[in-house]
């Protein structure tokens, strides 16, 4: 797992492609994260499913309850068969731009 934080946003990134060793260390660690915005980056695990994606969703929900963006990064998946409760992208400058969209909503008050 590699994190990298750039102003309210974290980037976490899953290193050894075992979706549910990932997601664990990221909900231990969540207390960690939790004051910024997240994006989770699955981009180099071509092996991903939907219901893998599914796993975040507690996470996710928790998180947007505080009122910070959650974001998944996915390169090689159908994005039209992915739950809209949770937000996947293909890239990375989509997922900054969707925190920025997600950031302003919240300033004024959507």
């Amino acid at each position: 797992m590699k994190v990298d934080q750039k102003g309210h946003t974290v980037t976490i990134k899953d290193t050894q492609k075992d979706v549910n060793s990932f997601l664990e260390k990221v909900t231990q660690q969540f207390k960690t994260f939790e004051k910024h915005n997240i994006i989770i980056d699955l981009s180099s695990d071509s092996a991903l499913t939907e219901k893998d994606l599914k796993l975040f969703l507690p996470l996710s929900k928790t998180h947007k309850k505080a009122k910070k963006s959650f974001v998944i990064v996915v390169s090689d998946l159908d994005f039209n068969a992915i739950s809209d409760k949770l937000l996947v992208v293909p890239s990375l400058l989509e997922a900054h731009d969707i925190i920025e969209m997600e950031e302003i909503e919240r300033d004024l008050g959507f």
